[in-house]
């Protein structure tokens, strides 16, 4: 008989079961600790002892059964070997489930046909069944189970010299074949929803943990890319005036000492989170709040900025108002970086439900400028995307670059 028909998603073990969240089926071929265990068994301890215990059982218990049934054979060392054999066949139950239970169960029922004494004889057999629709063999399952059924409830009476038919038998056997059926397929379903359920949590785990590493890792680029670029800028002005005006260098120098501080607060800032996890951070939120900050330290630059936000900045949301600073924040770490531009204009206003946010430049993209192929833009337009928004980076008409983003504010805002 085939052993590889009627596999279903839900393997397993009658053993036990260690449910995996991802990767093949959540049981197949994967044995966990035993219940009798606090402690994970050597494999080949944990294959033998089943036999060992049930073989015991079947022999100890239906040789004590045998004395209270003179009418039955006696149980010489054909039936021994009999009642030994269904459990030896277990050894094969992790590789080969389906022949496991064709193997347990021809010795079971050349046992019961050849009328030996009656006693836990079915044990090894129950357990090669729930064992094969654990493991996906469930048709091969039911098929020994309707096979076995109809030897027992009607071969067997069939051939002996009792009434047949028997109905009282056949209905008995078949209520019990039925209730062990039914009773290792609800095992199956709920072990198959378990391992469907730690899946579909271990996937969202692992999606939080992809969203939060990009969240970082923007977070990263957008405050390490703005305050190095003006220390390098600032760094650039004062080597020119450290020979000729060396007065003239200490506002750079200090410049860079303020950009570089900022840098290591927000960055530790960041990393502080990914060794706490999501504990209270310790300041404040980064915002629109740091903006006028913002603005005086790319001023140091040389760059005229300025600011016009008729509406205000408060009252935001604490998505929208970081995703506005981020968004200022990296356009004007570009035109700094990538524009000869004089002036540079910072637009925040309501817009019905939305915030718009546009920062214009009067600049030409630098020889040397990268070509647009970094993380700047597509980071802040993933800021946009990521609230409901949009982003549009391009130059003007004329002269110089726009950024602007629509960012929805939201119910509460």
């Amino acid at each position: 008989m085939p052993a590889g028909g009627g596999r279903s998603t839900v393997p397993g073990v009658a053993d036990t079961v260690t449910t995996r969240a991802a990767g093949p089926p959540p049981f197949a071929g994967t044995l966990g600790p035993p219940w009798w265990s606090g402690r994970r068994l050597p494999s080949w301890l944990g294959l033998v002892l089943p036999v060992v215990v049930l073989a015991a059982i079947q022999v100890g218990i239906t040789t004590l059964a045998a004395r209270n049934q003179p009418e039955a054979r006696d149980l010489d060392g054909w039936g021994v070997a009999l009642l030994v054999a269904g459990p030896l066949a277990l050894l094969a139950r992790r590789r080969l489930p389906g022949w496991c239970l064709v193997l347990a169960a021809t010795p079971t029922v050349v046992y019961w046909l050849a009328d030996y004494p009656h006693g836990p004889v079915f044990l090894a057999l129950l357990f090669a069944f729930v064992n094969a629709v654990l493991r996906g063999r469930r048709r091969v399952a039911w098929g020994v189970l309707a096979a076995g059924y109809l030897v027992l409830a009607w071969v067997e009476p069939a051939l002996g010299s009792g009434p047949f038919p028997n109905w009282g038998l056949a209905g008995g056997l078949l209520a019990w074949v039925l209730a062990v059926g039914a009773g290792t397929e609800l095992i199956r379903s709920r072990l198959e929803r378990a391992a469907d359920a730690a899946a579909t949590r271990a996937e969202e785990a692992r999606r939080r943990a992809s969203d939060e590493r990009l969240r970082i890792a923007q977070e990263l680029h957008d405050v390490l890319a703005h305050n190095i670029s003006l220390i390098n800028v600032q760094a650039g002005v004062a080597l020119h005036l450290l020979d000729e005006h060396p007065e003239q260098a200490r506002p750079a120098l200090s410049a860079i000492r303020d950009a570089s501080k900022d840098a290591l607060g927000e960055l530790r800032s960041v990393l502080d989170i990914l060794r706490a996890g999501e504990s209270a951070p310790r300041g404040p939120t980064t915002g629109l709040r740091d903006l006028d900050a913002l603005v005086d330290r790319a001023r140091g630059t040389g760059l005229a900025v300025r600011v016009d936000a008729p509406g205000g900045t408060g009252g935001l949301a604490p998505g929208v108002d970081l995703a506005a600073f981020r968004i200022v924040q990296e356009s004007i770490t570009n035109v700094v970086r990538h524009a000869d531009a004089r002036e540079a204009t910072v637009r925040l206003r309501r817009d019905g439900g939305d915030l718009v946010v546009e920062v214009d430049d009067d600049g030409r993209a630098r020889p040397d400028a990268s070509d647009g192929a970094g993380r700047g833009i597509a980071g802040m337009r993933e800021r946009a995307r990521a609230l409901g928004g949009d982003l549009e980076a391009g130059p003007r008409p004329g002269r110089g670059f726009r950024v602007r983003a629509r960012l929805p504010l939201g119910d509460g805002a």
